[in-house]
């Protein structure tokens, strides 16, 4: 029988809970760090926001040991990035289990198309590495269940790059929320963006020299080379990412989980609608309008390009309202962004300011970062969940705990993907470190 192992129900195995859920260390170490020793860092996947993470972990102190990236350009550029900070000059690797083999590696930061993150994580956890992965966590909900089972299988810390609840206006928003300083919550109003591709496809062409396009692919159907598939463009088409809704979605309805409390579960009905590019220059949604039903009552409207609904997160409770995007915060009445949040008796919300340095700590102390793998699969799988109903033009009842769709199989073949050949969740020949 298979049994799923969330936070708690870790802590309980390893009787690690105590008064304070972060009172005691909770996953053990690959090697114990000493005050002055310096983290070893792999990074897979190095272009665009795969640059800014490398400058951040640079930033962080750590030793950037290795880049990994199946282009060659790109892993020249990241290689030079380093370089020019005067630090060592990193190994190169054009495969990145080739690099999770390399024994002085302590963690990765994976910065890749959504269709590698899962096997990318669960073989990182595998090979005895920590690993940061980029939002969103999967590209199906089965394969983020299987990156939370890999993590605590292999006693690793995984965050995820939702970097929003590391953010002084977002936790601030949630201890509000949480609170009750806004009543009881009525409906929560999620925006995201519209899709950004740069238009039709045009022909097909080969792939450049640089770029070992069938690695790129990796678990992905084989398709022919297309500029405006692949690199950033990889996030508008259904075999690789989930359009806005697992970009902008998956920090959006990330904060409405947290507000919510709905960290280790997620609703149990999402209905609505969406439209498609009437050209097909890609594939996922243009516009949506979907609610999201909790348990109790409480529901989630998302919309794409809805004018009644501000990109962010508005919180609509039966005293006042909240309402939070990057860089705003504010709240009806204006009064309750006054109210004191460091007094004993509230409901204390993790706290980081710095979602990098927050993970560094915890592969020192052992303890979940601020979003936990198993956070970052519940969060996205309320975004695929929205990209499914979109999908198939019907709503779904969802089981949170079961974490199965009731009573449609059609909607159920959907929650898990076949990975082309050879690609496969094991891999037995990476020595753990």
């Amino acid at each position: 029988m298979h049994i799923r192992s969330t936070r708690r129900s870790f802590l309980r195995q390893t009787g690690l809970i105590a008064a304070s859920t972060f009172a005691a260390p909770m996953i053990l170490p690959s090697r114990v760090f000493g005050a002055n020793d310096r983290i070893s860092i792999g990074a897979i996947g190095v272009r665009n926001q795969g640059t800014g993470n490398l400058e951040r972990f640079l930033k962080a102190n750590t030793d950037i040991s290795a880049v990994c990236d199946v282009d060659t350009k790109v892993a020249a550029a990241a290689v030079d990035k380093v370089s020019g900070t005067m630090a060592p000059k990193p190994v190169v690797f054009g495969d990145y289990r080739e690099l999770l083999d390399q024994k002085g590696i302590d963690a990765v930061v994976i910065t890749v198309p959504d269709h590698w993150h899962a096997l990318m994580t669960i073989h990182a956890c595998q090979a005895g590495k920590d690993v940061y992965c980029e939002k969103p966590l999967s590209l199906t909900i089965a394969e983020g269940r299987r990156m939370v089972d890999a993590a605590r299988e292999n006693k690793r810390v995984v965050q995820t790059g939702s970097q929003q609840r590391s953010s002084p206006e977002f936790w601030k928003a949630g201890m509000l929320v949480r609170n009750g300083f806004i009543g009881d919550i009525q409906e929560v109003h999620v925006g995201i963006p519209e899709p950004n591709h740069p238009g039709p496809l045009g022909p097909d062409t080969s792939a450049p020299p640089e770029l070992n396009y069938d690695l790129w692919l990796g678990p992905a159907p084989l398709k022919a080379y297309n500029s405006l598939r692949v690199h950033y463009n990889f996030r508008f088409w259904w075999d690789y990412s989930g359009g806005q809704m697992t970009n902008f979605g998956a920090h959006h309805l990330d904060i409405a989980q947290w507000g919510l409390g709905m960290d280790e579960s997620g609703p149990v009905a999402v209905d609505g609608t969406a439209t498609f590019h009437p050209q097909k220059v890609h594939e996922v949604t243009e516009t949506v309008r979907l609610t999201y039903t909790y348990a109790n009552g409480v529901k989630v409207l998302c919309g794409q390009q809805q004018k009644d609904i501000r990109e962010g997160a508005l919180f609509i409770g039966t005293k006042g309202k909240i309402y939070v995007n990057r860089g705003k915060l504010e709240a009806t009445p204006k009064e309750l962004l006054d109210q004191p949040l460091d007094v004993a008796g509230l409901t204390q919300l993790t706290k980081s300011t710095d979602h990098t340095q927050n993970f560094l700590d915890c592969l020192r102390s052992r303890q979940f970062p601020i979003c936990d793998v198993e956070i970052g699969h519940r969060s996205a799988t309320v975004c695929h969940l929205g990209n499914l109903v979109a999908r198939l033009g019907r709503g779904v009842k969802w089981d949170p705990a079961a974490e199965k769709i009731i009573g449609d199989d059609d909607a159920q073949a959907m929650v898990d993907r076949t990975y082309r050949a050879p690609y496969t969740h094991d891999m037995k020949h990476v020595t753990k470190s």
